[in-house]
C-alpha cells in the first residue's frame, strides 16, 4: 500500500512507479604520495626571489596544508595555479578547503566545481563514492536471504513489524476493529490498527488478531517497539489524544509518537513525547539495545531532506533529551526512514535517497565509537526491489526476520515478508601497519598517524608502539583510506591503500625522511635536495632554465653558511668515449660554478671538475665498445652532478 505507507511517512505521492537511472562516477581521485625532501624556508626564500615551479609550490602548500596553516596553504596553492592549472583533481580540493580558512567562500566553490568534474562530481554530501557503479555494488550484496509471504496478510495493507513475548506486532488496514468504519481519504482503506501474529519455526507467522485495544483508535497507529521487560510501548499514533484530534496551520492531522505503560492486561497512561508538535510529523520509533536511545523519523525544523532520522536519549528519570539529525551520511534529500537499530549498533533504514534499485530501499549502516557512521550500504536483493521496501526488522540471535513491500506478486497493496539471513553482509580488514626512518630502517616510537576515508574525513588517530606500529583495528573492505604519519623533525607524508573486498589483514609500511638536512664536511648537497643531474642541452654546458632552478637551492644554502665551502663534480655514463665524456663534464662543471658565482658567491669557495665516466656508481661500463645492456635508469643513476662539503 504505497499511499498509505507515504501517508504514514508525512507525503501524498503518485500511483506512478519509477526506477533510478544509473549514475556512474568517474574515477576515484589519484592521489601521490609525498615526500618532501626540501626545507620550508629554503623555499620560501627561492619564492621571494622569484623562483618558481609546480614542484615548488606543491611541497610548499603541502606542507603547510598537512601542518593545518591553512592561510599559507593557500598562499602557495595559489600562485601554482597561477603558474599552472595542469594539476592532479585533489589539489583543487585542497585549493578550496585552505580558501575556505581565508573567507574567500566564492573562489572556494569555483574550485569544488572543477574539483567535482574532474573527480567524479563529488558533492561533499558523501554520495559521490557510493553512487559510483550502485548497481554493481548492490549486486553483490545481494543473494545473501532466502525471501517468503508470511501468509498473514489482507487484500488491504499489512506493514511494518516488531517483536514483543513471542510474538510480532504489526500495522494493518485490514478492518476497524469494531470501531465504526472509517476510511482514510488519502488511500480509499481504513485507517491502520495494531495486530498481533504467533511466531513459529524460522519466523512463520500465524493467528492474526486485534492488539492492545486501548492502544487503537479511530486513526492511524503503527510501528511499535517494546522494552524488554514489556512494559513500555513507544508507537505512531495520528495526533489524536483524549478524544481530541490536533491540526497543523494548515488544518492537516500530522504524526505524533506517543508513550504507554501496561497495567494488568490493559494499556495505560498513554502520552505524547515531549518532542513532537502539531506543525510537523515524528514517526516509526525504535529502541537502542540498552534502551537509552530512542531513534525516529521526522520532517522537523532541521531536516535535511523530506524526512530524516534522528535519535534522541531516554534520560534515567524518563525524560528526553533533545533530538540530533543523525548526519549527512544517513540522511539525504529524499527520504530516510523506517530505522531500525541492533544490538550490535548496526541502523537499518529505508530510504529513496541513496542509490537504490527503485522507490524506498533498505540500507545499512553502523555507529562507530566517535558517534559517526559508517558507508551507508544497500543490503541487496531478494529484500529490495524495484517497489518500496521497508520496515526492516531482524531477529539478532537467529537471524530471521521480516521486511514489508508492496512489489509485485504479493497479496494487498503492502504485505509483510519473512526472511532469514544466510550470510552478514559486514566484511571487516584489519589495518595496522609501521612507521621507520627511511635512511636507517630503524622503527619511529611515538609517530602520529592519522586514518581518512575516501573524502578525506579523518576517522582515526594513534601513535606508534615502541615497535614503531600503529594498529586502526577494524576498517571496512574494498576502501581507499589515506594513512597520514608524522613526526617531529620528520616530513610528513600521506599514502593511500585499499583493503581487499574480502575479510583480512591490511598491512601498511610507511618510511619517514628527515625534514632537515644535518650536514658535514664530506656531505654531499645534492642529496639533501635530491638533485640528480642538473641537465644540459646535446653536447653543451651553458645553464638552461630549470638547471638554474635545481642550482638556486645551492646558492640559497651557499648564502645562509657564508663560511661554507663546496667542490662541484660532475659525472656522465659511459655512453660515448671517455675522453669525450672527461672533456664535456668538466665544461659542465665550470659552468656550474660560473653560474653560482655569477650570483655573488667568492669564487675561492668553489671549486671543481669533471670526472667523466671514471666514478661509475655501478657496474654500467661501457670501454672498449661504448655499448652496454644497462637499463636507462642503471646509465642515470651514473649522471649526476655533485657538492661536496669541503668547508664549514
Amino acid at each position: 500500500m504505497k499511499k498509505i505507507i507515504c501517508s504514514m511517512l508525512f507525503f501524498i505521492i503518485t500511483m506512478n512507479n519509477y526506477s533510478q537511472k544509473a549514475k556512474e562516477a568517474k574515477a576515484d581521485k589519484e592521489y601521490d604520495q609525498y615526500a618532501y625532501v626540501d626545507a620550508i624556508k629554503t623555499y620560501e626564500r627561492l619564492f621571494e626571489k622569484g623562483y618558481k615551479s609546480a614542484d615548488m609550490l606543491q611541497k610548499l602548500g603541502d606542507s603547510y596544508y598537512f601542518k593545518g596553516e591553512l592561510d599559507n596553504a593557500a598562499k602557495y596553492y595559489g600562485e601554482l595555479f597561477s603558474l599552472t592549472q595542469e594539476v592532479t583533481p585533489e589539489y583543487y580540493y585542497r585549493y578550496a578547503q585552505s580558501l575556505k580558512a581565508v573567507k574567500e567562500y566564492k573562489k572556494a566553490d569555483e574550485m569544488l566545481i572543477i574539483f567535482n568534474q574532474k573527480s567524479g562530481n563529488d558533492s561533499r554530501a558523501a554520495l559521490a563514492a557510493s553512487q559510483k557503479d550502485y548497481l554493481a555494488e548492490i549486486k553483490k550484496n545481494s543473494g545473501r536471504y532466502t525471501l517468503e509471504n508470511t501468509g498473514i496478510n489482507s487484500n488491504k495493507s499489512d506493514y511494518g513489524s516488531t517483536f514483543y513475548n513471542n510474538k510480532v506486532i504489526f500495522a494493518s488496514a485490514r478492518d476497524t476493529i469494531g470501531i465504526s468504519k472509517k476510511q482514510h481519504t488519502w488511500t480509499g482503506e481504513s485507517f491502520t490498527n495494531l495486530y498481533s501474529a504467533d511466531i513459529g519455526d524460522q519466523g512463520s507467522l500465524s493467528n492474526p488478531n486485534p492488539f492492545g485495544k486501548k492502544l487503537n483508535t479511530k486513526f492511524h497507529e503503527s510501528t511499535p517497539v517494546f522494552t524488554k521487560d514489556g512494559k513500555t510501548v513507544y508507537f505512531t499514533r495520528n495526533n489524536f489524544l483524549n478524544g481530541k484530534k490536533g491540526k497543523d496551520a494548515d488544518k492537516t492531522t500530522l504524526l505524533k509518537i506517543y508513550k504507554a505503560t501496561l497495567d494488568g492486561d490493559d494499556w495505560k497512561d498513554i502520552i505524547e513525547l515531549p518532542f513532537n508538535s502539531d506543525e510537523y510529523n515524528t514517526a516509526h520509533p525504535a529502541l537502542s539495545a540498552d534502551e537509552k536511545t530512542l531513534y525516529f523519523a521526522s520532517n522537523m525544523p532541521g531536516t535535511i531532506g523530506q524526512s530524516d532520522i534522528y535519535k534522541v536519549a531516554i534520560n534515567s528519570d524518563g525524560s528526553f533529551g533533545t533530538p540530533t539529525n543523525l548526519g549527512r551520511t544517513v540522511n539525504t534529500e529524499g527520504r530516510e526512514t523506517f530505522p531500525m537499530i541492533t544490538p550490535d549498533n548496526e541502523l537499518y533504514f529505508a530510504s529513496d535517497g541513496h542509490p537504490g534499485l527503485g522507490g524506498l530501499d533498505i540500507f545499512v549502516t553502523k555507529e562507530q565509537a566517535d558517534g559517526r557512521y559508517k558507508e551507508v550500504q544497500n543490503v541487496g536483493e531478494p529484500l529490495n526491489s524495484s517497489m518500496d521496501d521497508f520496515g526492516f526488522l531482524i531477529n539478532n540471535s537467529t537471524r530471521y526476520g521480516y521486511v514489508t513491500s508492496n512489489r509485485d506478486g504479493g497479496q494487498g497493496n503492502d504485505d509483510i515478508y519473512r526472511f532469514v539471513e544466510t550470510k552478514k553482509l559486514e566484511c571487516e580488514q584489519l589495518l595496522s601497519g609501521i612507521v621507520t626512518d627511511k635512511i636507517t630502517g630503524l622503527p619511529l616510537t611515538n609517530s602520529k598517524v592519522s586514518l581518512s576515508d575516501s573524502k578525506y574525513t579523518k576517522l582515526q588517530e594513534t601513535m606508534t608502539d615502541s615497535q614503531g606500529k600503529f594498529d586502526f583495528g577494524k576498517v571496512d573492505c574494498g576502501k581507499k583510506y589515506y594513512l597520514r604519519a608524522e613526526k617531529e623533525e620528520y616530513t610528513t607524508i600521506e599514502i593511500a591503500t585499499v583493503t581487499a573486498e574480502e575479510s583480512g589483514k591490511t598491512f601498511v609500511p610507511m618510511e619517514l625522511e628527515k625534514e632537515v638536512c644535518k650536514l658535514a664536511i664530506g656531505d654531499d648537497l645534492s642529496k639533501c635536495f635530491k638533485i640528480k643531474i642538473i641537465y644540459f642541452d646535446l653536447d653543451k654546458s651553458f645553464i638552461r632554465t630549470d638547471a638554474a632552478m635545481e642550482l638556486s637551492k645551492i646558492l640559497d644554502v651557499l648564502e645562509q653558511n657564508p663560511t661554507m665551502e663546496i667542490d662541484v663534480r660532475s659525472h656522465t655514463d659511459c655512453r660515448q668515449t671517455a675522453k669525450y665524456n672527461m672533456a664535456l663534464s668538466d665544461r659542465r662543471a665550470k659552468s656550474t660554478i660560473a653560474w653560482l658565482v655569477s650570483k655573488d658567491i667568492n669564487k675561492s669557495r668553489i671549486t671543481g671538475r669533471g670526472y667523466g665516466e671514471s666514478q661509475l656508481v655501478n657496474d654500467c661500463g661501457c670501454e672498449p665498445t661504448n655499448k652496454s645492456d644497462c637499463t636507462e635508469e642503471q646509465h642515470q643513476a651514473n649522471r649526476r652532478s655533485e657538492f661536496i662539503i669541503t668547508k664549514l
